[in-house]
């Protein structure tokens, strides 16, 4: 059965795939990175990624130091045209359940790949709360390209 699934994924064939083929072809999310903010705006404090995620451990274990969240999404258009990355955010505050969604404005896709950074800082963050689930999109106009999803995300 292992070795099933290896040569499955080895040839590229999704079980319970959720787009259909022409979607998917138009183009793809290919990594979300979330980061905490500092009250400067910072994510990290030096250009290393060891740094990064030593800063980020830190500023989760202290949320007075936190400002804000920004997510980092990476994606390529593969025909050409607009996209929009849409961000939809589930968290929790002290009184309820929280849900967000950021939008970027549409781009014209590269040939190398697009990063979009969505922010929710200030006043928007602390009304939000701490951040529980994520989802993020990629729209072609009003079709659905691509997603990819937390862990903890629900429909």
């Amino acid at each position: 059965m292992r070795a099933l699934l290896i040569a499955l994924g080895i040839l590229g064939i999704g079980l319970g795939s959720t787009l259909d083929a022409g979607a998917a072809a138009a183009g793809r999310i290919k990594k979300v990175l979330p980061h905490l903010l500092d009250r400067d705006g910072r994510h990290t404090l030096a250009p290393s990624l060891y740094e990064r995620d030593a800063y980020q451990a830190h500023l989760r274990a202290h949320p007075e130091l936190r400002s804000g969240l920004r997510f980092d999404v990476q994606w390529k258009g593969r025909v050409p045209g607009t996209f929009t990355v849409r961000l939809e955010l589930r968290g929790r505050n002290r009184q309820a359940s929280t849900a967000l969604v950021l939008t970027t404005g549409q781009r014209k896709r590269s040939l190398f790949g697009n990063w979009s950074s969505l922010l929710l800082t200030d006043e928007a963050y602390r009304k939000f709360g701490e951040l529980t689930a994520w989802r993020a999109t990629l729209w072609r106009g009003d079709e659905l390209v691509s997603e990819q999803k937390s862990f903890l995300w629900e429909p």
